[in-house]
Formats: C-alpha cells, sequence, structure tokens
C-alpha cells in the first residue's frame, strides 16, 4: 500500500523508526549503522507536483534512478521521523548515498623530458653503413666493444684461409720434388711416391675449404696428422732433423687453425703454421 501524498504511509518499514538519535549517543560507529540502516531502508518517493507516491524503493534503486536522470535533489521521499515529504536534498546522509559526489578527472600536465643526446651542428649525419660499422665494431667509438659472435666468426674466417694457404704450400712441397713422375700419370710410378700422393691429397682439401665446406675439418687434421706421422718418420731415418722441425711446427699450426675461434688463437697457430710450411717447403725444393 503506497503512502498518501498528505499523511503518512498506511505502514511504516520496521526500519523506519529513526536511529540516528539513538545510536550516535551510544555507538561512535553510529554513521556506518545508519549507512547500513538506509541500505535497507524502504523508500516512498514522488515529486513536488505529483499526488502519488511511488514505491517502495531501496536505496540502490534510488541510486540508479539518480543515475539515470529519474530523480534529482529536488525529489521528495516519505519521512517516518517526521511523517512528512521531504526533499532529498535535505538528508545529508540520504544525498550522500544517492547522490556521491564524482572526482572530477584532471590531466596531468606534460612533463619536459630533457634528452641527453644533443645534436651539435658540426656532426655528421648518420648513415645506415656508419650503424651497421658500430653494430660490428669497425668505428674507432666500438672498435673495443666487437660483439663476441662477430668476433668469432672474424677469427674462424681468418683460421680458414690460413689453413688453405698452408695446405697449399704442404701440397706443394711434397708434390714438385716428384713433379716429373705425376705429370706422366702412370699410376704405378705415382704409387712409388707416396709423398705425392700425401701432397694431392692436401691440394684436393685445399679445394674443399676454399668452397666453404667446413665439414672437412676433421679430414684435415686426420691429414696433417698422418702426414707428420708418415713424413716425419722418413726424414727420421734419414738423419733430416731440421726439416722434420719444420714440418711438425707447420704441421701444428695447420692443425690449429681448424680449432682456435679466437683472433689470439688463430694469430699464434697461423704464424707457426706458415713459419714451419715454409720451411719445410724450402728444404724440400732446393
Amino acid at each position: 500500500m503506497r503512502p498518501d501524498t498528505h499523511g503518512p504511509p498506511a505502514f511504516a518499514p520496521p526500519a523506519a523508526i529513526a536511529p540516528e538519535n539513538t545510536l550516535a549517543a551510544f555507538f561512535p560507529q553510529a554513521h556506518l549503522l545508519l549507512t547500513y540502516f538506509m541500505a535497507t531502508q524502504e523508500f516512498y518517493i514522488r515529486s513536488a507536483s505529483e499526488t502519488e507516491a511511488r514505491g517502495p524503493f531501496t536505496q540502490e534503486h534510488l541510486l540508479s534512478l539518480s543515475e539515470n536522470g529519474q530523480i534529482t535533489k529536488e525529489t521528495l521521499f516519505y519521512d517516518a521521523n517526521s511523517e512528512q515529504w521531504v526533499r532529498i536534498g535535505d538528508n545529508t546522509e540520504l544525498t550522500e548515498l544517492i547522490f556521491p559526489e564524482r572526482k572530477a578527472l584532471k590531466l596531468k600536465t606534460r612533463e619536459t623530458i630533457k634528452t641527453l643526446n644533443v645534436r651539435k651542428e658540426e656532426d655528421a649525419p648518420i648513415s645506415v653503413e656508419d650503424m651497421l660499422a658500430a653494430a660490428e665494431g669497425r668505428t674507432a667509438e666500438t672498435k673495443s666493444k666487437l660483439d663476441p659472435a662477430i668476433a668469432r666468426e672474424r677469427a674462424a674466417a681468418i683460421g680458414l684461409y690460413a689453413a688453405i694457404a698452408l695446405l697449399i704450400i704442404s701440397a706443394a712441397s711434397l708434390i714438385l720434388p716428384s713433379i716429373d713422375v705425376v705429370i706422366t700419370l702412370d699410376p704405378v710410378a705415382i704409387i712409388q711416391h707416396p709423398l705425392a700422393i700425401l701432397g694431392a691429397f692436401h691440394a684436393v682439401l685445399a679445394l674443399l675449404l676454399f668452397l666453404q665446406v667446413t665439414q672437412a675439418y676433421p679430414m684435415v687434421r686426420f691429414a696433417t696428422s698422418l702426414g707428420l706421422g708418415f713424413t716425419g718418420f722418413l726424414l727420421w731415418i734419414n738423419g733430416q732433423f731440421v726439416p722434420l722441425a719444420a714440418l711438425a711446427v707447420g704441421s701444428v699450426g695447420l692443425y690449429f687453425c681448424t680449432v682456435f675461434i679466437n683472433f689470439l688463437g688463430i694469430g699464434l697457430a697461423a704464424g707457426f703454421g706458415f713459419a714451419g710450411m715454409l720451411g719445410f717447403a724450402f728444404y724440400s725444393l732446393t
């Protein structure tokens, strides 16, 4: 049953008994209890021009109506305490619950960030080639900061070309002393010169490495060890200790050119390799 527009409603909800005058005196948190009370209380409302009351509504219903603009602070609600119709705006607690204040959004002022990279007029423009050179450690500023992966690739490439050159020197040292027999292409005669066969094997390995077939590295190491053992044995039994020492140094350098992937190791291996192989070639061809 709805309340009469000029008198109290036919019934009042039990929660309509005024709690604010009694709870505040005994409980410090009376405001919280009052908020809970209003959340469960039922309200009847009407506008000043209406003769019919609407309701009952809970606080949540009134909040939804206010958000949709269907009620305002001028809307009347029936106050069971005073048994009168009162403006919602005149009740502070109810107004705070139904028309909560919304904080205005404020735009944050833009902060000016000072850049660390200030371009100078005398600075030359940076090209793509300059950036790539810097990334690869090919500039004066980044030379000491070379990418380890790039450094290993370059060292391996140097080792590859050093191994090719050493194999060619070794092949020439082993083939040229028997070149007259080799050009005859007589298999029986060539078999009698095993060092020439070993030299031809070295030449084939040099060709494979030139074609970037790095899978041939194990065969290069095997051929180097075999050549040092076989050729060294022949030099030893003939008392040729100087070329034997040169061959040993050159073979060790060639072997480690296929192992090291750093500049220091490749530099030492290549240095020993060329010194030994050139010394062995000198003794073989003179």
